[in-house]
């Protein structure tokens, strides 16, 4: 008999080949998005699990946050004991939409809003 190692399924991805341009773009519309993937951006990969984000909502929402990122082919996600750890797909993700994450990840200055 197999023993389970999670008490959860196992995300699915999305490869970011298979990833319209207008699932990226609506996936990086939201702002809760952007600041997790700008969070994620600035951590090591697989360093960041779910609930060390700091974003204004709840479990369920946060879930559906990575859950939208995750079908846009902008993170992946593993399961680390009870931890659900993250990795943005930078390298897999500019090579489909080269110069978009760049874009999310700069920093707006103070005269362009």
């Amino acid at each position: 008999m197999a023993q389970r190692t999670s008490h959860r399924v196992a995300p699915e991805h999305t490869h970011p080949d298979e990833v319209p341009v207008q699932t990226a773009l609506a996936a990086l519309a939201d702002p809760v998005r952007i600041q997790l993937v700008r969070e994620l951006a600035g951590s090591a990969e697989w360093s960041r699990s779910c609930g060390s984000f700091d974003v204004p909502v709840g479990k369920a929402a946060l879930s559906h946050h990575f859950t939208v990122l995750r079908g846009a082919g902008i993170v992946e996600q593993r399961d680390e004991g009870p931890r659900r750890v993250n990795r943005l797909r930078r390298e897999e993700f500019d090579t489909r939409f080269p110069g978009l994450l760049a874009l999310v990840l700069r920093e707006e200055s103070p005269g362009r809003r």
